[in-house]
């Protein structure tokens, strides 16, 4: 049997499709080239719906490249509290701080340029690139490769760099004079449509005529990747210490994971509530202690599991660290979303407390 594709119809049914289907989002209503480059910082691992509030928080408060530059980094981790992979608002800051040398408080039009800069990637470029300023460049990322993998039935491993390469140099030739409206439609297309979990919504697919692997009826088996490998699995101990109506933080170290967040003591492997008392002795007076629900956090790479437990104090023999009311938990210092539980259970402990 001889399979289909027409790539002039192809491009001509996607862009009608996204003329008539596409969502309004804030980024995409104003596509200045801040706007773009922080929208497409923050949907890194991170659904659109989940976006939205984050993207209006950062720029009802730095509306402009200057403002990101001139933020403090607490403030503006703060900012970020929640959104997770805190390297991206690091390289940001960077990122807005050359641009203000370089480039008069600008990103740069030219992809060349704009992959110079911190925290930006061939797809990043791409996107404000082409979003931003028109330039025809494609934006290529997981749901863009995940496309055209169906589309031409492709069935390399989607992993691979090489591939990667491959991928950007077949759909750059498809880029038409519409790029900005043309690389949009693909994510919007296999954000919606063309889905990675469970069967594609072929039914409802502009381009389905033009896709060889609806044609084979194999669309559910693309793209190809080779299996991750398993995350390592930690034991922790999470201790919540309250004294007069305030939580003990500590500041994680500058380097590595969640690097430079705040956190509530924590310690490597379970404790069981003998050990903790034992451990207190000498630098508190331990008025209750109570065991708290465990709690699970997935990185990339590894998973924490975490047994917690609140302790009241009566007094406190040394003041090393934090001492935070609510106030100042809610609006000064950003806590890593791992400890989200936790952080919880203290906002409703100290919900009467003004």
């Amino acid at each position: 049997m001889e399979y289909t594709h027409n790539k002039e119809r192809m491009i001509y049914e996607l862009l009608a499709w996204y003329d008539s289907n596409k969502r309004s989002l804030p980024w995409r209503d104003n596509p200045t080239p801040y706007a773009v480059w922080v929208s497409e910082i923050m949907l890194q691992q991170t659904r659109v719906e989940a976006v939205k509030p984050y993207f209006h928080r950062l720029m009802s408060e730095l509306p402009t490249l200057s403002a990101l530059a001139a933020c403090e980094d607490d403030r503006l981790i703060k900012l970020w509290e929640g959104l997770g992979y805190y390297n991206r608002v690091r390289n940001m800051k960077k990122c807005a701080l050359l641009c203000m040398e370089r480039y008069q408080g600008e990103l740069p039009s030219d992809p060349a340029q704009l992959l110079q800069l911190p925290g930006i990637g061939l797809y990043t470029a791409g996107a404000i690139a082409s979003i931003a300023y028109r330039i025809p460049v494609c934006a290529v990322d997981g749901n863009v490769m995940r496309v055209f993998a169906r589309v031409l039935y492709l069935e390399d491993d989607i992993t691979s760099e090489a591939v990667k390469h491959k991928f950007r140099a077949i759909i750059q030739a498809y880029v038409p004079k519409r790029c900005d409206a043309f690389n949009q439609a693909l994510m919007e297309l296999g954000a919606l449509v063309c889905i990675p979990n469970g069967a594609p919504h072929c039914d409802k697919c502009p381009i389905q005529s033009e896709c060889i692997a609806y044609q084979r009826n194999d669309a559910m088996r693309l793209p190809i990747k080779r299996a991750k490998k398993q995350r390592t699995k930690e034991e922790h101990t999470v201790l919540v210490f309250m004294y007069q109506n305030r939580v003990h933080l500590t500041k994680r170290p500058a380097q590595g994971l969640l690097a430079d967040l705040y956190q509530f003591d924590f310690s490597e492997g379970y404790y069981t509530k003998e050990e903790i008392i034992k451990r207190c002795s000498g630098l508190a007076k331990i008025q209750a202690i109570q065991e708290l629900p465990a709690a699970k956090h997935i990185f990339t790479h590894k998973e924490w599991h975490m047994q917690g437990w609140l302790i009241q104090l009566s007094d406190v023999t040394q003041k090393n660290g934090i001492w935070c009311t609510r106030k100042e938990l809610t609006e000064t210092y950003a806590i890593a979303s791992a400890f989200q539980v936790y952080k919880d259970i203290v906002l409703h402990a100290l919900s009467g407390v003004k």
